[in-house]
């Protein structure tokens, strides 16, 4: 268990923008700041972080809350191991007690999948450094790739023996489970044919260099192992398969220690290759990510996306594979990102051109030969149609259709004029084209929606209108505002009951100074007001408590001892007004009214409005007890009177008319 200061002393050092912006581009929004969702899909800005409340909302998900839960949303960690990520970043020493056996056994199965896969990221590192066979061959391969000792241990590399079991062995020993090692994949288990009760384990990843790859937050997912001998049979490079922690079309390698110069930079370079990143990162250009030889996935891109709008994507000199690749550029404009393509020269790849030159030489490279997409691929197409006029057509069909993957439209119209000058072709003849293009892509959208439609018999009902909760609208707002302003002191004019010369109730106001929480709590304990909603109910108890025990109250170590779902409905309720800021009023000339003007009435009525609203039910039971009753019901009656009397003047006070 991690102690109590430790954990207090992560949520006061701890700043959830920083903590955010390493996995998020944010820009500045007011006093808060905004980005796109890391939880969805999306082009335009749902995602707002405030610094000053030190809580979160995407409005595009509906989650939200603290920075642990952001870490425990986003990263699927445990709240230990957010709270550790956290401490770690902010150089904090863990106090923590030591794990039991039981507790061991309750970490659940992803986490048991890390802990593996952890232990293996180590254990490699073991061999490459301390054993006489990594020392040899895996430690001077890496030397001989110009590799420091720096580098190696900062991207965590190593080497598994070749030994059948080795690995497997040396963690079972630990007491590692083997179905944790067979589920991440660095185990092999097989029958045994000759003992029908038995298996036989094998290291998938024996007699191979490791590279081990890790998630955006720095947790081992898996790994790439590069065998060093000329086995005809075995493969260059062996990945980790899929597991519940690794997906390769969801990861780029390296982008863990590439995040910050990412956004810092504002480019990402996309390499192919584990060795482009380290060579990369060790000659100093850091924001370097690598589709680790897979093709090129919208999740990948949606990870950089997250940092930057703008990716250069760095091919070797050998053009032969460069025709596949260009899918993966349309893929990068379908998100609406930037590209530009560098070539290196022939026989040169970005492992080798950075070993063999320095860095400003690198930069004024990258520099001077990053083309824009159109300009690429145009003069990569040409060449090849040559004077050839229908594959000339198809080469411009091809480039228009690239274009047509772009969102923005004003984007679309600069490549087509552009397209147009280097093809030597009309515009309106382009524009044509990309027409055509939108036309067929609609009706094929069209045809797929009814198609769908038909399959699944669908039967279409009137939308029914989602009914408001009244009271839980308003027992929100008193958590609210007690959030917000419980310790700020208003002067109130408080409404006393009481009879006039004729006998008749008038509510007589009366002024006075008080703080917003005692005001809000007063009237409720008065009217005998109890909050339906639990969960406003346990927060709202929790709040009173805390706003009269600390005249300094912060709403950021308020909820850092609450559970997560309390979190996060806290930061959906204070959050909640912060998605008006992403339609940017402002440029419409539009500018809402600051909500802190006017406290004391927002209290007031809202504290009026759910008395008439429970005097309304109460009088609506009340009604409905004199149908089913045939006896006297004169008593009840008056009881009605006298509810619809204040009932009255309680909305008067709030200047509404009574039909």
């Amino acid at each position: 268990m991690i102690s109590k200061s430790t954990i207090d002393q992560v949520y006061e050092t701890a700043r959830l923008e920083e903590v955010i912006g390493d996995f998020v581009q944010l820009k500045k929004s007011g006093s808060n700041f905004k980005g796109l969702s890391p939880f969805s899909d999306e082009r335009t800005p749902s995602f707002m972080v405030s610094p000053v409340k030190q809580i979160w909302k995407d409005f595009s998900s509906g989650k939200g809350g603290n920075v642990v839960a952001f870490l425990m949303e986003h990263e699927h960690f445990t709240y230990p191991e957010a709270i550790k990520y956290l401490a770690k970043k902010y150089n904090i020493e863990v106090e923590e007690t030591e794990r039991t056996d039981e507790q061991k056994q309750e970490a659940n199965e992803r986490e048991s999948m890390y802990l593996v896969s952890e232990f293996a990221q180590s254990h490699f590192a073991q061999m490459l450094w301390e054993s006489e066979l990594g020392k040899a061959i895996g430690l001077t391969y890496f030397k001989e790739r110009g590799y420091t000792d720096e580098t190696i241990k900062k991207f965590g590399l190593g080497y598994c023996l070749d030994r059948w079991d080795g690995f497997t062995t040396a963690a079972l020993d630990k007491g590692y489970k083997l179905n944790y090692l067979e589920k991440t994949g660095l185990t092999i288990v097989k029958e045994d044919p000759k003992n029908p009760n038995g298996s036989r384990k094998f290291d998938r990843f024996k007699g191979r260099v490791m590279f081990p790859i890790h998630s955006m937050s720095g947790r081992v997912l898996g790994f790439g192992g590069r065998i060093l001998t000329n086995d005809k049979k075995a493969a260059k490079y062996l990945n980790s398969p899929e597991s519940e922690i690794y997906h390769k079309s969801k990861v780029l390698y390296g982008i863990y220690y590439a995040k910050q110069a990412i956004a810092k930079e504002d480019n990402c370079y996309l390499v192919e290759g584990y060795t482009d990143v380290i060579q990369f990162y060790q000659r100093g250009i850091h924001n370097v990510v690598s589709s680790s030889g897979t093709a090129l996935t919208p999740e990948q891109i949606r990870l950089i996306n997250r940092l930057t709008k703008n990716i250069t994507v760095l091919f070797d000199g050998d053009a032969a594979g460069l025709r596949a690749s260009l899918r993966g550029i349309d893929l990068i404009l379908e998100q609406g990102m930037n590209v530009k393509v560098c070539t290196f020269p022939e026989g040169e790849d970005p492992d080798s051109f950075a070993k063999n030159n320095e860095l400003e030489d690198i930069i004024n490279f990258l520099q001077q030969n990053s083309k824009d997409f159109i300009q690429f691929k145009a003069s990569l197409l040409v060449e090849e149609a040559s004077n050839d006029p229908i594959k000339r057509a198809d080469t411009v069909r091809d480039i228009v259709n690239s274009i047509s993957k772009i969102p923005d439209t004003i984007k679309k119209e600069i490549y087509i004029q552009e397209c147009a000058q280097i093809m030597n072709v009309s515009e309106a003849v382009l524009f044509n084209t990309l027409a055509q293009i939108g036309k067929k892509d609609i009706a094929e959208a069209s045809k797929k929606a009814k198609q769908e439609q038909k399959a699944f018999d669908v039967v279409k009902n009137e939308p029914v209108p989602e009914k408001v909760d009244v009271q839980y609208e308003l027992e929100r707002k008193i958590i609210e505002l007690l959030l917000l302003y419980g310790n700020k002191k208003e002067e109130f004019e408080d409404l006393v009951l009481k009879e006039n010369e004729d006998g008749d109730l008038i509510l007589e106001p009366e002024s006075l100074e008080v703080k917003v929480y005692e005001k809000i709590y007063l009237d409720l304990q008065d009217d005998e007001i109890e909050l339906a909603n639990q969960h406003f109910k346990s927060i709202y108890y929790k709040l009173i408590e805390q706003l009269n025990e600390k005249e300094d109250f912060a709403i950021n170590t308020f909820i850092a001892d609450l559970d997560q779902e309390m979190v996060t409905e806290i930061s959906s309720i204070l959050m909640e007004e912060e998605k008006y800021v992403l339609h940017n009023w402002e440029s419409k000339d539009i500018y809402p009214k600051d909500k802190i003007i006017g406290v004391s009435q927002l209290v007031s009525e809202t504290i009026l409005t759910l008395r008439c609203f429970l005097i309304k039910r109460r009088m609506e039971t009340l009604q409905n007890s004199t149908e089913d009753n045939f006896e006297d019901n004169s008593e009840t009656l008056e009881e009605i009177m006298n509810y619809l009397n204040l009932n009255k003047l309680l909305n008067k006070k709030l200047n509404r008319v009574l039909s």
